[in-house]
C-alpha cells in the first residue's frame, strides 16, 4: 500500500499515511486533531545496477537515426 506524506496547516507537523491510491485525495487529519492538511508531492528515489553493459559507439546496438544500422 502507497505511503503518503501530509502537512498540517494548523500546526505545521509533517506526517505520513498508508492508504490506497484512490484514497490519496481524500481529506486527512494530523495526529493532533487537525483537520486543516495538504498532501505534500513525493519524489521517489531509485537505486540499483546496470545488469547488462551499454552499446560502445559502430557495435550496431541501436541508437543513430534508425535505432540500429538501417542508415548505412
Amino acid at each position: 500500500m502507497p505511503r503518503y506524506e501530509y502537512r498540517c496547516r494548523t500546526c505545521g507537523d509533517t506526517f505520513e499515511l498508508n492508504r490506497p491510491m484512490a484514497q490519496s485525495a481524500d481529506p486527512a487529519t494530523c495526529p493532533t486533531g487537525h483537520d486543516d492538511t495538504v498532501k505534500l508531492l513525493s519524489t521517489v528515489a531509485v537505486a540499483g545496477t546496470a545488469t547488462a553493459p551499454a552499446p560502445s559507439p559502430g557495435s550496431g546496438g541501436g541508437g543513430g537515426c534508425c535505432g540500429g544500422g538501417c542508415c548505412g
